[in-house]
């Protein structure tokens, strides 16, 4: 069934409380129609509570659309509290083969990665090596208690997700990061792609350290998919690429996709799928304008130039970083995305009010 043109929402928000320090924000409206698939009337909806002063000064904008797609996989979430230490959280999550893990990250990566940043000890630190060692555990633990809690409820078994997440404060940024969602930063009006996308296929650095990666481990790769399944090289869940490569190779064979003579010759060495975080971090100054994180379902038809031109041009239009984010949303759709499409904005108040400085004078 082809589903309607999703709708936006444009009225507030209304909070609803969980049993963790921060409140839920859903957006009433829904943003699909007529797919009847799980993912079908599927909300807008960010996380966030009152910021303490150290990160009043930024702003937040989200958006989750469903694409084509028969189900809305992909998620997002805000959390402004004093877990972090002045820090704000926020993280794209692109699921695949199911909601389940995606469900299941939200709470617990949260909370696997304020467990080992020692609440905001370690990003107040600044120590990009103490940031990163915590950061690949805490991703590795959440995909450890995923795949346990995936095998044990057997619901949607298969499934997995993408996770980029953003760590900022008023004068820096951290980003840990796993799959085909980016973060780009609007630095004085220009973009700067701030991670690289973990795809088994293409000629750019990061693609050929996955690939030989993959191959080293022992899997292959078929029209830029791992075992001519997956087209991504790095996420949670996935545990048939992980600690089910066995009965992935003896499925493959009955289900014809490869022969017994085939299978009897692979040798795993380790995982052919990985949780382990690209972790960076940038300094923010007074030429820090926003930050961008959205899944690929944006940046398959809207390359960061030109979404920072956007950005900016709305920002400076009506200075609302919600309505901005709402607006690129609808761009992508208008160019035909075909994707689920989740986009974070932080808006760090440069643009609108340097902007309005120009006008009054």
């Amino acid at each position: 069934m082809a589903l309607l043109r999703p709708q936006i929402p444009t009225s507030p928000a209304t909070g609803v409380y969980s049993n963790y320090p921060y409140s839920i924000w859903t957006f009433k409206h829904n943003i699909a129609k007529g797919s009847g698939g799980r993912g079908a009337g599927r909300c807008c909806n960010a996380i966030s509570i009152d910021a303490p002063a150290a990160v009043s000064g930024i702003r937040w904008g989200s958006a989750l659309l469903q694409g084509a797609r028969g189900e809305m996989e992909d998620d997002a979430m805000i959390v402004q509290s004093d877990d972090l230490g002045g820090f704000s959280y926020a993280a794209v999550f692109d699921g695949h083969a199911g909601f389940s893990s995606v469900r299941f990250l939200r709470d617990e990566l949260y909370k696997e990665c304020v467990r080992a940043l020692q609440g905001g000890l370690l990003l107040n630190g600044k120590d990009l090596n103490a940031v990163r060692k915590a950061l690949q555990e805490a991703f590795e633990s959440a995909d450890e208690k995923l795949m346990n809690w995936l095998e044990t409820s057997g619901e949607e078994i298969e499934s997995g997700s993408t996770a980029t997440v953003i760590f900022v404060s008023n004068d820096a940024l951290f980003i840990s990061h796993i799959g085909d969602s980016c973060v780009v930063f609007s630095r004085s009006g220009k973009a700067e792609m701030l991670t690289s996308s973990h795809r088994p296929y293409g000629s750019n650095k990061t693609s050929l350290e996955e690939i030989r990666r993959i191959r080293e481990a022992g899997g292959w790769i078929v029209n830029g998919r791992i075992c001519g399944d997956i087209s991504v090289s790095r996420a949670f869940g996935d545990m048939r690429f992980k600690n089910k490569k066995k009965e992935m190779l003896e499925k493959g064979v009955v289900e014809g996709r490869w022969s017994q003579k085939f299978a009897s010759r692979v040798k795993f060495h380790s995982h052919l799928l990985t949780a382990l975080p690209d972790v960076s971090q940038i300094t923010l100054g007074s030429d820090a304008e926003f930050v961008l994180l959205a899944s690929d379902g944006l940046w398959d038809y809207i390359n960061s130039f030109e979404a920072v031109n956007f950005v900016r041009k709305q920002l400076r239009e009506h200075g609302d970083v919600q309505r901005a984010c709402e607006a690129l949303a609808r761009n992508a759709l208008d160019l035909r995305s075909q994707d689920n499409i989740s986009i974070i904005i932080a808006d760090l108040g440069y643009v609108h009010a340097s902007w309005m400085i120009l006008c009054c004078h």
